[in-house]
């Protein structure tokens, strides 16, 4: 398969298209690439990158996290800009995507977390969040030709614990290796309109949730 993987030079990213390209063609685009440059705030600068690459059998977003915001202060300007990339971003990966895609490809969002799980100073990811995963379900009835549509939605990564945990005490990580293999899962199966948990929803039970 020729996969479009857009955030490749980021946490996520570089593990990511190092085991894909194992078994498949991987493009790797970002803001500087290095095999095509995108800027997925820009809808044109989308359309652009497929226009260029040509078709794919797939097409994964690593790319923008959610800024983290101060909800006593908060506004909606922030909260549009916040939401520009992670939110905007991905869907136009999906609505321009979807002409470019080949029969039977698949797209792979992230959301995260915060879609389930309150959190200090993440109101706009917790709104991006949840509306992806809306976005998702939607997306799943609505696209031709055998597309599907899937999403992560990780925790802290384990990789980036000694950065950020800080930000997020007591938040269990998710190991690197089992992250990769969700996306990777996506990509290679068959299903759509899910999203992936890689965490308790706070106030599941303890036993039969689908974490991923």
């Amino acid at each position: 398969m020729r996969i479009l993987v857009i955030g490749a030079s980021g946490t996520i990213g570089r593990p990511l298209c190092e085991e894909l390209g194992k078994r498949h063609e991987v493009i790797a685009a970002g803001r500087r690439g290095p095999d095509a440059v995108v800027d997925i705030r820009s809808a044109e600068s989308i359309r652009a990158l497929y226009e260029a690459v040509g078709p794919v059998d797939a097409c994964i977003c690593v790319a923008e996290s959610g800024a983290l915001d101060r909800f006593e202060t908060l506004t909606e300007d922030e909260l549009l800009e916040n939401m520009r990339g992670k939110f905007f971003g991905q869907i136009n990966l999906v609505l321009i995507g979807q002409s470019f895609l080949k029969d039977r490809g698949s797209f792979t969002l992230t959301s995260g977390i915060f879609a389930d799980e309150a959190w200090p100073g993440v109101t706009g990811g917790a709104v991006i969040s949840g509306g992806l995963h809306s976005f998702v379900l939607s997306a799943a009835i609505e696209l031709k030709r055998g597309l599907r549509i899937n999403a992560v939605s990780p925790t802290i990564v384990a990789d980036s614990v000694e950065a950020y945990a800080h930000l997020f005490p007591g938040m269990e990580p998710v190991e690197m290796d089992r992250l990769i293999g969700t996306y990777v899962n996506c990509v290679e199966g068959s299903e759509t309109g899910r999203i992936h948990r890689l965490y308790r929803p706070a106030g599941s039970a303890d036993t039969g949730f689908p974490l991923g």
